[in-house]
């Protein structure tokens, strides 16, 4: 045989194990025990967009399409010169502020001082007056002096007020310079697979533009839907199990985690009119976060599939559905 024979039937080969692989699956699925019931289904995952949140120039992606990143690991940088030179504007106004709240205080130190003599000069007097030995006219001038010094002395209180007021006011503005700084930081949220690189080092992204897309493979989740009869007596928790198209060799454990509280029309995808007149109950199955950290480099979504629900008080699984998961 020629070598293009053999490949042809070797291409026909896998395609009829394939088909046979698909045709005993679905077959399976015909001829389920009474309680475990299936359902078309797509693997699904949250996909999160990392975006800046202040308009700028991008200097640096450290993150590629595919790469695994852990949560809180630096992906990308924006230009900081702008911002650090209103930290150093800031951290100017903080050190002004210091040096005048500084000064006041000195100065209500001296004025004070010159209230108690003033005080101290009022007393002698008034005591002199009372005895004759002062005059009337020198009385007034102590009161007087005294009446100024207080005045000095709360003017050089309020200075003290305005200046410690200047300094937490530049120190709070310094604090929002640091955090809008650590924004220019972009981190990956959570751990999770880089699914799109949206932007390039130079470019100049608005606020809100998107970087990078992160796919959280430690979600996986696939979305079926059930009659009112099977998904009314099914509880949150509910042992699942999951045949993709791609790999039907495998069965993978998964756990219903939510039962929609109101019925909706099945969706179009669903081939007869009679099975899309009935309302059905949107169920979600999560697959354990353990399993997929232990497969992440396996992970997908958009892959097709068949889900299999064991109700309450079914029996066990048949033995086409125990797990199997590759090595």
């Amino acid at each position: 045989m020629t070598r293009k024979t053999w490949f042809l039937a070797a291409c026909l080969a896998a395609a009829l194990a394939a088909g046979a692989a698909l045709y005993w699956r679905y077959q399976s699925a015909a001829r389920l025990p009474d309680g475990i019931v299936s359902s078309n289904g797509r693997i699904e995952a949250e996909q999160i967009n990392i975006a800046t949140r202040l308009p700028g120039r991008i200097i640096e992606i450290n993150a590629d399409e595919g790469d695994i990143v852990d949560a809180g690991q630096v992906v990308a940088r924006m230009d900081p010169a702008e911002l650090n030179a209103q930290i150093r504007q800031a951290q100017a106004r903080i050190r002004g502020a210091g040096q005048a709240k500084t000064e006041a205080e000195s100065s209500f130190a001296r004025v004070e001082s010159e209230l108690q003599l003033a005080e101290s000069e009022m007393k002698r007097v008034e005591q002199l007056h009372e005895r004759g030995f002062a005059t009337t006219e020198k009385l007034d001038q102590r009161r007087n002096a005294l009446r100024a010094a207080e005045a000095a002395r709360d003017g050089s209180r309020a200075a003290i007020d305005q200046a410690s007021e200047a300094v937490t006011s530049a120190r709070e503005e310094l604090a929002r310079l640091n955090t809008v700084l650590d924004d220019t930081i972009l981190k990956a949220p959570r751990r999770g697979r880089i699914q799109y690189r949206l932007a390039e080092p130079g470019e100049v992204l608005g606020a809100g533009g998107s970087v990078l897309t992160l796919l959280d493979i430690g979600n996986v989740t696939m979305t079926i839907f059930l009659p009112a009869a099977e998904a009314g007596v099914l509880a949150v928790g509910s042992d699942a199990r999951i045949v993709l198209d791609p790999i039907p060799q495998y069965v993978i454990p998964a756990k219903v985690s939510f039962v929609a509280a109101e019925a909706q029309f099945t969706p179009k995808a669903v081939e007869t009119a009679d099975e899309r007149a009935k309302l059905m109950f949107r169920v979600k199955l999560r697959i354990d976060p353990a399993l997929l950290k232990k497969h992440e480099a396996h992970v997908k979504t958009g892959i097709r599939g068949l889900a299999f629900v064991r109700l309450p008080d079914a029996p066990e699984w048949p033995e086409n559905l125990l797990i199997k998961l590759p090595e």
